[in-house]
């Protein structure tokens, strides 16, 4: 195990220390840069202020996604109860592995990693960097075994139109504001394509929170419930946790459940077969998740009216981002649009294609997308646009994680040929397959480019200089809501040593120096 440390921070470490001394020294500068400016930066004759509030006005920006939205808090007692599911181990189909093992909130509510690793990993508690697979066993070679980066938890109840980098979980009333939670339905893939799955459960987070579970390299596991179908593992899931029924692996010892389930839902007359059922540990754990609301950005600040809540530089940046090529920005805002800073729909941006792929391709090892839902030919190589509301806690970035630097990304979208021929692949962790990266990657940027000439509106190559660039990245960075990046703050939605632990299987989360997360 040391040795793979070794090899995985000897080829990351240096990358590490120059992104970290570079944030360092840009925070240090944005602080004075802040100190200095704050009080005059709106007056100045250079100051971007006057044009930038038009323009927000003119976008119709209130600076709060949330707006219209019902979400829980935290302190819900089904919020509480979701966040102790959120970290048991129980839920994992060999009970090595919980929802928490790929989506930490300290770690932007996703992994850290370019690619998750999901069951069986050599330290079933460390997350993040350093996290492998066991060598044994005949699915496992070391490297993530799960196709995509983990997308982040946070804000997830602000979607409203689709969840997974592909769609495959879609509200088909697509209602502003809902979450999917319309009385119109939403799609699964335990149904047909344009089909409302009648399990779905209330809403998007709920829908989704039923098949992490069903996945084999996330949280299956190849053991106990191999062979079974996704209805037995929800089954057989909800029985382990009510100690009720056979489940495989048998039953949890100690199991104090029911009481849990009976606090939560304020039902103490209920059985644990009518109390503890499968639909009830998604709603607990999508009210977790959906508690997770940290909205309270410098940028919300500033379009409610704080003009010395960002700088002069991330104004000038945010002029970069919402304004077309022929303005001289760089249109950021055609896809990345609104307050959540999606438009929720399907591009191609050709981000790297690492890892082991959906089966797609020559080699079976590509990632076609969206086309995997639609058999849409222009959807071919189109995922989901992410929200860039804290974007700078929530990477590697792309669909497979093919970049670890927030910079890097952006670049990508400027010129995606020329970030693909000077692509750093120092950046990687060895163990992540990549021999076929360049080909099926030029794939993707090839049917970006089709797409331009056959007038599907799509990424366009932009020049910027270094001034606007800095600018660009300093606007980003006022898209992240201090909290989660404060680990008291951020606490809130990790257990303590004071929370019950209903089966002593709590994933304690520690990272690869063995310092608790």
């Amino acid at each position: 195990m040391v040795n793979r440390f070794s090899m995985y921070f000897g080829r990351k470490s240096l990358n590490l220390a120059i992104s970290f001394c570079i944030l360092i020294l840009a925070a240090g500068c944005e602080d004075n840069r802040r100190q200095n400016t704050a009080n005059t930066q709106s007056v100045g004759e250079d100051s971007p202020e006057a044009e930038l509030r038009e323009l927000v006005a003119a976008k119709g920006l209130s600076g709060d996604p949330t707006e219209g939205r019902v979400l829980p808090t935290i302190d819900d007692p089904v919020a509480q109860l979701g966040m102790k599911l959120f970290f048991s181990k129980a839920l994992g189909g060999d009970m090595n592995v919980a929802c928490v093992s790929c989506h930490h909130p300290v770690l932007g509510g996703g992994d850290d990693l370019s690619l998750p690793i999901g069951v069986d990993a050599e330290i079933v508690d460390l997350l993040g960097p350093g996290r492998f697979h066991s060598m044994a066993g005949e699915h496992f070679d070391g490297g993530p075994t799960v196709p995509r980066n983990a997308p982040s938890t946070f804000n997830i109840g602000l979607w409203d139109q689709v969840l997974f980098h592909d769609g495959r979980l879609e509200s088909l009333g697509k209602t502003a504001g809902a979450n999917g939670d319309d009385n119109m339905g939403i799609r699964t893939p335990d149904v047909s394509f344009g089909e409302a799955d009648p399990q779905a459960g209330d809403n998007l987070a709920v829908a989704q929170a039923r098949f992490p579970v069903t996945s084999p390299e996330e949280m299956k596991d190849f053991g106990l419930m191999a062979g079974t179908t996704n209805a037995e593992v929800r089954a057989f899931l909800a029985q382990r946790v009510g100690g009720y029924g056979t489940p495989p692996g048998g039953a949890l010892s100690p199991n104090e459940w029911l009481l849990e389930f009976q606090a939560a839902f304020n039902d103490v007359d209920s059985t644990a077969e009518e109390l503890v059922t499968f639909e009830n540990i998604t709603k607990a754990i999508a009210a977790y998740e959906r508690s997770q609301v940290f909205v309270e950005t410098p940028w919300k600040a500033y379009v409610q009216g704080d003009s010395s809540a960002i700088s002069d530089s991330a104004k000038r940046g945010a002029l970069v981002f919402f304004r077309s090529v022929d303005e001289g920005g760089a249109d950021c805002a055609s896809c990345h649009s609104g307050d959540f800073f999606t438009d929720e729909q399907f591009h191609v941006v050709a981000m790297p294609q690492i890892g082991r792929g959906k089966g797609d391709g020559t080699y079976g090892d590509d990632d076609f997308g969206r086309f995997r839902e639609t058999g849409d030919e222009k959807d071919k190589y189109a995922f989901r646009t992410p929200t860039l509301l804290n974007t700078t806690v929530t990477g590697p970035w792309g669909h497979a994680g093919g970049y670890t630097s927030l910079a890097a990304a952006v670049r990508h979208h400027l010129n995606p040929q020329a970030a693909l021929n000077s692509y750093d692949w120092a950046q990687l962790d060895p163990n992540i397959q990549a021999s076929n990266m360049l080909e099926n990657t030029q794939l993707a940027i090839d049917k970006l480019q089709a797409n331009r000439a056959d007038g599907i509106a799509g990424l366009q190559n932009v020049s910027l200089d270094n001034q606007q660039f800095t600018d660009l990245m300093a606007f980003l960075e006022t898209l992240t809501d201090p909290c989660v990046e404060d680990r008291v703050c951020i606490g809130q939605w990790i257990p303590d040593a004071g929370d019950t632990n209903p089966d002593a299987l709590r994933v304690n989360a520690i990272d690869y120096n063995g310092n608790f997360l």
